[in-house]
């Protein structure tokens, strides 16, 4: 029997891929499961519509993505720290801190797409990249000074 999976599935196939499964697998598993669909004429066009519509979202959410890192390569932050006298920071600047800075200016950024290998422990300027999109990477700078 022919099937269109509706999820991605070890061993048999990826979501939107049409795999050829035994009766009784796609009967008693895969249906009644909602893992996938018969293979006919309505769904296969249902699927073609499925994949064009992630396609032009995908399109879209990349170009939201390009004018979000304009904006950010433009942008500059000041994030003040309490320092020791050797200016020592008594903490370390985190993503956290960094996305909370960006908050503050506008931009509603996670801190897991902010990529820093470790955390800041002295003042400066650094150039920090943010990953906006599976393609799109943004460098912000952050100058790290004394409060």
């Amino acid at each position: 029997m022919e099937v269109i999976l509706s999820q991605n599935i070890d061993k048999v196939g990826e979501s939107g891929q049409a795999v050829k499964v035994k009766d009784g697998f796609a009967r008693n598993f895969l249906i009644p499961n909602g893992l996938a669909v018969p293979l006919t004429a309505g769904n296969l066009k249902k699927l073609e519509q499925e994949k064009q519509r992630k396609i032009l979202q995908s399109d879209k959410v990349r170009k939201e993505a390009e004018g979000l890192k304009e904006r950010l390569t433009n942008l500059s932050l000041t994030i003040p720290v309490l320092v020791q006298e050797e200016d020592n920071l008594y903490g370390s600047v985190t993503p956290m801190d960094i996305a909370a800075a960006l908050k503050e200016e506008g931009f509603d950024i996670e801190k897991n797409s902010i990529i820093l290998n470790e955390p800041i422990k002295s003042l400066g300027i650094y150039e920090i990249p943010v990953k906006l999109h599976p393609e799109i990477l943004a460098t912000v700078k952050v100058w790290v000074v004394k409060k």
